[in-house]
């Protein structure tokens, strides 16, 4: 029997243990990430034997992460089809790599269809790429770090006492752009508040950015997978030129060395993002899949 309640972080253990065992690059799979922005859909978790699973049930839908972990698949998505079931609701199962759907379509029968959302893949770079920001197609990016050369600035990795100063920049961004108008801004700032209350359980790594001791940008990620670094946070005040280039370089620098890759998440179909993250040229977009059960 499934039995699902709201995440804590005395669940950071076994959860990472079972991560670990799937050790998916879908930025989803992050226990920082779920215990930060678990208000988003007012998700709670579960253990089925050695899986792990976050999901909600709304609108009549059962929505659910794949199963992370090990074991019987078609056990374990057949348990999350009854829990749906005796609320009355349908079942979604979200964020399918590519690489499972035929073993899914042969033990289910193609009992589910497949929808893709273009808005949902992460962008997935090479760490080296953006280090280094070699070649020509990363001559933008030159001149953009280039230009924040001008000012006196300095990077630091994130230190507690760092903590009160990046969230209060940004609650100014967030008034700035009367983000208490948006939901997922709201939740934003939740998740925030989470990854500096927890960052040294969560093994955060944070970079800022200073310019004549102001804080100007700052930064949070971690390691997600066994290749592969995740960026979760990025801040900047975009007065001064060139600033998201140097904390995204400095950052990557500091913190991803050791990684082939580096996940910086997805666009959520917000044009100026999405425009953004392409002009860094990533190694491949890695495609989320949600398998759609009718009962």
């Amino acid at each position: 029997m499934l039995k699902f309640r709201k995440i804590n972080i005395e669940d950071k253990k076994w959860i990472n243990k079972l991560l670990a065992k799937s050790d998916f690059m879908a930025c989803e799979y992050s226990f920082a990430n779920n215990i930060a922005w678990e208000r988003l859909n007012d998700s709670q978790i579960c253990r089925y034997k050695d899986f792990y699973i976050v999901g909600f049930v709304r609108n009549g839908i059962g929505s659910f992460t794949f199963p992370a972990g090990d074991g019987d698949y078609y056990d374990v998505i057949n348990q999350l089809r009854g829990y749906s079931r005796n609320l009355g609701a349908t079942t979604e199962i979200n964020f399918v790599p590519n690489n499972k759907l035929k073993f899914l379509n042969e033990i289910f029968s193609n009992e589910f269809s497949v929808v893709k959302s273009a808005d949902s893949s992460d962008y997935i770079y090479n760490a080296s790429d953006l280090i280094e920001l070699k070649g020509k197609k990363y001559n933008k990016k030159r001149n953009h770090l280039n230009k924040f050369q001008r000012y006196s600035w300095e990077f630091s990795p994130i230190t507690s006492k760092d903590f009160d100063e990046c969230i209060e920049f940004s609650a100014r961004t967030y008034n700035s752009q009367k983000g208490y108008n948006s939901h997922s801004s709201v939740v934003e700032q939740y998740a925030i508040h989470t990854f500096f209350k927890y960052f040294k359980e969560l093994d955060l790594k944070g970079g800022i950015l200073r310019v004549d001791g102001e804080l100007v940008a700052f930064t949070l990620g971690e390691r997600l997978n066994s290749n592969t670094f995740c960026v979760h946070i990025e801040k900047a005040n975009t007065e001064y030129l060139g600033v998201y280039a140097a904390i995204n370089n400095e950052f990557a620098k500091y913190a991803a060395k050791d990684f082939k890759y580096i996940n910086r998440e997805e666009d959520l179909g917000i044009e100026g993002l999405r425009k953004a993250k392409r002009s860094y040229y990533p190694v491949f977009m890695l495609e989320k899949n949600t398998l759609k059960f009718d009962r």
